[in-house]
């Protein structure tokens, strides 16, 4: 039985002579390569090979020792190694083969000889006192490699280390590494969530909708301004109110911005819902039922924060002035934040109610269905 003991030298600095093959002459490689540099880890890696191949001999086996190489660290490299692992086998015709490596790089190699002949193992060499350290640069390499990578963790590591000392000058060090780790947690919440995929592909949906010709791109702006004119409603309302409690102030805020942002989830919605009509015959049921929903929401939030509003005294009591129509009057009442609360609610479920029964009536299907869904 017949074993190939190969040792691979990806990027050695002289590659005519290969591959070596045989004992005296892998013994006169090992002497040329360490008198050129003592501490080449290749001398290692070709007195790892001739070891094997004496322990093979020793159990009975027939090592064949050779060493294969390439110039540098290329595709053609390896072409050349592949191209010298076929000569060898064409030659030698070996049962089994044990490869032996120095380093992570060389190793990738493996499955070229794999593909040629059986291996039974594969001996890594690398010098005890520099293990830690060659893995650690291996994988330093291959992340510096890797430009994503670099733009993700490098980036703003490098940011951070520029950001401290500026902060030190200009402030305490407790606020900079408030800030510091604020933008930190920023960060991680950007990529995680994937924000960063979603803008990237923001504007060729922009463009898209705007070659398309899609109503939507035009509600959804109205949407934005709308939105940003009930943001405004509701810090004017907060700043308008007195020193009251955290709650309240929520309550405040909403009261004051929840028409107007029922305003831009309803534009927005309808949008959706008129290119869902121009691209199709029949529209889903959830299209039809987004503006009922929207605006059932905002009815119901409106209800409970001007309950909480009322029972704090930030509001008075809702009062109905007397009115005379001719034929019919309607005297002055109040109604108490209870009941107020419960007509908000119920006419939510009302226009809920109403969304549902549209939405079977354009989709077709029964009420029943709907609701299950």
């Amino acid at each position: 039985m017949s074993t190939l003991v190969v040792c691979i030298d990806r990027d050695g600095p002289d590659t005519s002579g290969y591959p070596v093959v045989g004992r005296s002459d892998v013994e006169s490689l090992i002497t040329r390569t360490g008198v050129v540099d003592p501490e080449d880890s290749r001398v290692n890696c070709l007195l790892e090979g001739l070891s094997v191949a004496a322990e093979l001999d020793d159990d009975g086996s027939e090592p064949v020792v050779a060493v294969v190489g390439g110039g540098s660290d290329s595709v053609g490299s390896d072409r050349e190694i592949a191209a010298q692992i076929d000569a060898l086998v064409a030659e030698y015709d070996p049962d089994s083969a044990v490869v032996v490596v120095d380093s992570a790089e060389d190793e990738r190699l493996v499955p070229i000889v794999e593909s040629r002949v059986d291996v039974d193992a594969v001996d890594r060499v690398v010098v005890r006192q520099a293990r830690d350290i060659e893995s650690t640069y291996y994988l330093l390499k291959q992340f510096l490699a890797d430009e994503e990578l670099r733009k993700t963790v490098l980036v703003p590591v490098g940011i951070v280390m520029l950001a401290f000392p500026i902060l030190l000058v200009v402030t305490s060090l407790t606020l900079a590494v408030g800030a510091i780790a604020a933008a930190i947690g920023v960060f991680l919440i950007y990529k995680g969530l994937g924000i960063d995929t979603y803008l990237s592909r923001l504007p060729g949906q922009i463009r898209e909708a705007l070659y398309s010709g899609q109503v939507s791109l035009v509600t959804y702006v109205v949407a934005a301004g709308l939105s940003l004119v009930g943001i405004f409603a509701g810090v004017l309302g907060v700043s308008a109110t007195g020193d009251i409690s955290p709650f309240l102030l929520a309550n405040r805020f909403a009261f004051g911005s929840v028409p107007w942002l029922t305003g831009a989830a309803l534009v927005a919605s309808l949008g959706r819902l008129l290119d869902e009509l121009l691209k199709r015959e029949g529209v889903r049921s959830a299209y039809v039922n987004l503006p009922f929903g929207a605006v059932a929401v905002g009815l119901v939030v409106r209800g409970f924060s001007a309950y909480f509003l009322e029972r704090g005294g930030v509001f008075a009591p809702f009062r109905v002035t007397p009115t005379d129509l001719g034929v019919v009057q309607i005297q002055g009442f109040s109604l108490d934040p209870g009941t107020r609360l419960a007509l908000f609610i119920l006419a939510g479920i009302l226009i809920s109610l109403v969304g549902v029964r549209v939405a079977t009536y354009v989709s077709h299907t029964d009420i029943e269905e709907e609701l299950v869904e």
